[in-house]
């Protein structure tokens, strides 16, 4: 039987401390569990002042499928604006 991309148990929710220090979150969660978590760290006190300035997801075997960073906000995945590829609509 062969995996589905966005399987359960899958995905693992790390934050970054100003001092370079870290901690993972959650391990081995569904993509929706660790998507809900990194917004809930982003968008607590720490992700609001900057004590936690990094955020990511990473799968399975240890890619990462999302980053977002104090100040700069969601790194990866791209984000695409939507209309025109110069940021304009058609």
């Amino acid at each position: 039987m062969s995996q589905l991309p966005f399987e359960e148990g899958q995905f693992s929710v790390c934050q970054f401390f100003e001092n370079d220090t870290y901690e993972y979150v959650l391990r081995f969660v569904s993509a929706e569990m660790a998507m809900k978590q990194a917004v809930r760290l982003t968008q607590s006190v720490g992700g609001r002042i900057g004590t936690t300035n990094r955020v990511i997801i990473t799968d399975s075997g240890d890619s990462c499928c999302f980053e977002w960073r104090f100040g700069v906000d969601v790194v990866f995945p791209i984000v695409k604006p939507k209309g025109g590829t110069d940021g304009t609509s058609r």
